[in-house]
């Protein structure tokens, strides 16, 4: 057998080939089961032991190099493949921009900015905070210890079950009031529009949504500072100067006294009037700060008092544009 030819040869056809179907076809007629090595492989067994040791390495040796150039060669193709498939999906940077005259903003970030734009002409700067909050500020601090029921009806993405520092998705936009207050000193106007995270998921929930809640902290301010000031945002957002609605006794722990805000509507024809009618839909809760959250952000509960409220971005949306599925 005549190994040096047999090389020659196997390295002239895999150096011409260029496409890898080909290269597994020549790849095959020498290494497969019934290739050429494989075969003259087979054939050992009939040879002497001197003959078998020879041999035997020098068909190791041609099947190793052939090898190693088929997966060289390999390489090769598939670049000439990924560059040819570049070359021809070029973007030419020089195009002039597309001028549609269509299109909208999103729902959800045309209430956003809405929201802001209403509290900020009362008074209120915008406030922002991480998605991954701590345990304490998430939860703690805001007057909800680790035994609370509160926490499981949040359905919580925890991140980690180290006790240090126990991490979670934020339920709620609530820790950046804790943060605002730990970094600054009375008095505070803010609202605080964000993405928050809970395990539900239907036509008016997902996983992911967004809220809006506001603080104020000072000396003086009342409940019925309160509601004044949730009043006068609802009927300009929905920009109903007759708005029908109703403030009824709740609780939450972050919150003492506190209320839900309910909405009046009623169908016409299966259509829903929102503002008046007989019915009712919940859209918000509020309270007056719970004292212990002031105390545990710092700030002197007996100098000091407060309001805070909380809505859902997607609710007021789908209540506003009639969207009666979120997904």
């Amino acid at each position: 057998m005549d190994f040096s030819k047999i090389e020659k040869e196997a390295i002239e056809k895999i150096n011409s080939v260029e496409d890898l179907n080909e290269l597994e076809k020549v790849r095959l007629s020498y290494l497969g089961k019934k290739g050429n090595i494989s075969q003259e492989m087979k054939n050992i067994a009939n040879l002497s032991i001197e003959e078998k040791k020879e041999v035997g390495k020098k068909l190791n040796n041609l099947k190793n190099l052939i090898h190693k150039k088929i997966e060289e060669q390999k390489i090769i193709i598939k670049k000439f493949i990924t560059n040819k498939k570049i070359s021809g999906e070029k973007i030419d940077l020089s195009l002039p921009s597309r001028n549609f005259k269509s299109g909208k903003i999103h729902p959800i970030s045309q209430t956003i900015e809405e929201v802001i734009n209403i509290f900020s002409s009362m008074g209120f700067s915008v406030a922002e905070g991480p998605d991954i909050e701590t345990d304490y500020n998430n939860f703690t601090a805001l007057n909800i210890p680790p035994h609370h029921p509160a926490r499981d009806m949040q359905d919580t993405f925890y991140l980690t079950d180290n006790e240090k520092e126990k991490l979670v998705l934020r339920t709620h936009t609530s820790p950046v009031q804790i943060r605002t207050m730990f970094k600054n000193k009375p008095p505070l106007k803010i609202i605080v529009p964000g993405r928050t995270y809970r395990c539900d998921s239907d036509s008016t929930h997902s996983p992911m949504f967004h809220q809006v809640e506001g603080l104020l902290v000072d000396q003086s301010s009342t409940m019925a500072h309160l509601k004044g000031c949730l009043i006068d945002f609802l009927k300009a957002f929905f920009e109903i100067d007759t708005l029908k609605y109703r403030f009824r006794p709740s609780y939450f722990p972050f919150t003492e006294p506190s209320a839900e805000m309910d909405v009046a509507y009623k169908k016409i024809s299966g259509v829903l009037k929102f503002g008046e009618g007989s019915d009712w839909l919940e859209i918000l809760g509020c309270g007056m700060v719970n004292p212990r959250v002031l105390d545990n952000c710092g700030i002197d509960s007996k100098k000091f008092q407060g309001f805070a409220f909380g809505m859902g971005i997607e609710r007021i949306s789908m209540l506003k544009y009639g969207i009666t599925d979120l997904r």
